[in-house]
């Protein structure tokens, strides 16, 4: 298998980048190939059987051929022409009379030049592939940053539903005490209304966290194909950049949309060439032998020699100068050349966007730290104040809506902590992304063989024959329909 992390982060220093590719390979060889318990595990199979980045590949394919098809234009052409003739109604008064004929035809052309169109044509596709060949990367990069985003909101919306499952149990107990304390005069009507009003808004928060639970599960499956089962805590990222000039000179540097928005300027450049080279003259060679076969049929008015068979070769040169072809190629020129400018825009538009990109999500990743740093004090300091809060409610110094809301804020603060951790991770895996360091080359995924585009451009650039294909399309990705409705129930190990 091929070991290709050594890219994670091209400009930070060894350690910081083997981090990420280490701990995906330790968590791969938890758990069993068959089910995707792991994040290496789900980012395998994504790789496998996601249709988002098969097509991207099915697609990058296709693009490979433009290639040969511009070349073709620069190649030689054989033919073979035949056509018989049986004259069925032949007219009177003919000196000669063929009932019939067969006249085969071979012609060689050859190109010699066609002005730069064929070339400027190869060049164009070559830039296209290799913008082509980015943007395979940038889809491979969206995916397993969809992947992540899955993974990590079925690990926070499970803990969040079993928090609101503890929370919506705590309040039935307390209910359960203060209906038992009213009876004997110890609280209030009031007491026992707001319990039970927090007991029913805990219900309705449960039976809203699950939800979010069965839509998280999903996207999971669409992603990864298959439900998430005994999920493990995403292994730690790597060390990021840092700061945020940092992150964006990496980006600019590496980014695969910016590098497929400047390779598709250059292929834009070569068409303008192109559609000039169709005011120059053009240059061929030709070869052409006939053989004319009457199948010695042929009848005269006197007695003559008519061969039953006559063959004849020609070898020329043809050269075409255009003059005057009704404004066709300043029209093609013109429009080469708005394409141009469009691709340049398009460049700046996705440098534009790539900055955003990164700038939103190192804040994001920073900001996360900073709310996991302070949910924890939270978590603490609400659990020290409940605790104090019961013990005092014991005693008659508290009240029942003070240990309800000291509860509350300790339930809010582990959500709050959840979702902070599951924000920090996207974020961070996100950044990675925008600077180019969250593909399959980049980690190491056991398992599975990377996808290698240039050996499927190497087999094009090298076959000239007519006849010769690839295998007949298959479906690689795996279908979802079998794949039962998810339910609330648990999906990630228990800690």
């Amino acid at each position: 298998m091929q070991k290709l992390g050594q890219g994670v982060l091209r400009h930070r220093p060894a350690t910081g980048r083997t981090v990420l590719i280490a701990a995906l390979a330790a968590s791969a060889l938890c758990g069993t190939a068959a089910r995707a318990d792991t994040l290496a595990q789900a980012l395998a199979k994504a790789y496998q059987t996601n249709p988002t980045l098969n097509a991207a590949r099915a697609n990058q394919m296709a693009t490979d051929e433009s290639f040969a098809i511009q070349r073709a234009a620069g190649l030689p052409t054989a033919a073979i022409n035949s056509t018989f003739n049986e004259n069925v109604l032949i007219p009177g008064g003919q000196f000669v009379i063929i009932p019939r004929t067969l006249n085969t035809q071979v012609r060689v052309d050859v190109p010699i030049y066609q002005g730069g169109l064929v070339k400027f044509g190869m060049k164009a596709a070559d830039a296209r592939i290799a913008s082509g060949a980015e943007t395979l990367r940038a889809t491979e990069a969206s995916v397993f940053s969809q992947v992540v985003a899955a993974y990590n909101d079925v690990l926070r919306d499970s803990q969040i539903v079993e928090f609101n499952r503890a929370n919506v149990k705590t309040l039935e107990t307390n209910l359960r005490a203060t209906q038992d304390r009213f009876e004997v005069g110890d609280l209030t009507r009031t007491d026992v209304a707001q319990s039970e009003a927090r007991l029913a808004q805990a219900r309705a928060d449960l039976r809203n966290a699950e939800a979010n639970l069965i839509g998280s599960k999903e996207r999971y499956i669409q992603q990864v194909g298959e439900a998430p089962d005994g999920l493990s805590p995403p292994p730690p990222l790597p060390g990021l950049p840092a700061s945020v000039d940092e992150a964006v000179e990496i980006a600019i540097k590496e980014n695969p949309d910016i590098a497929a928005a400047t390779k598709n300027s250059e292929a834009a450049g070569f068409d303008v060439k192109a559609a000039r080279a169709s005011r120059l003259p053009t240059l061929s060679g030709f070869g052409q032998v006939n053989r004319n076969d009457n199948f010695g049929g042929a009848r005269a008015a006197v007695p003559i020699n008519i061969p039953a068979t006559q063959e004849s070769a020609v070898i020329g040169a043809q050269v075409q100068l255009p003059l005057y072809q009704g404004g066709r190629p300043a029209a093609q020129i013109r429009q080469a050349q708005a394409r141009k400018a469009a691709a340049m825009e398009n460049q700046i538009a996705a440098e534009r966007l790539v900055i955003q990109q990164v700038r939103a999500a190192f804040a994001s990743y920073r900001a996360s730290l900073d709310v996991i740093r302070s949910a924890e004090a939270a978590i603490a300091a609400n659990s020290l104040s409940l605790e104090g809060v019961r013990a005092e409610n014991g005693v008659g110094n508290r009240t029942i809506i003070e240990v309800l809301n000291a509860e509350q804020e300790l339930i809010n603060a582990r959500v709050i902590l959840a979702t902070a951790r599951r924000n920090a991770y996207v974020a961070g895996f996100t950044l990675l992304a925008a600077i180019g360091s969250a593909e399959a080359r980049d980690l190491s995924l056991d398992g599975i063989t990377l996808y290698d585009s240039k050996a499927n451009l190497n087999r094009v650039r090298g076959d000239v024959l007519d006849w010769s294909g690839r295998p007949t399309p298959t479906i690689r990705s795996t279908r979802t329909i079998t794949t039962p409705a998810q339910t609330a129930s648990d999906a990630v190990k228990p800690q």
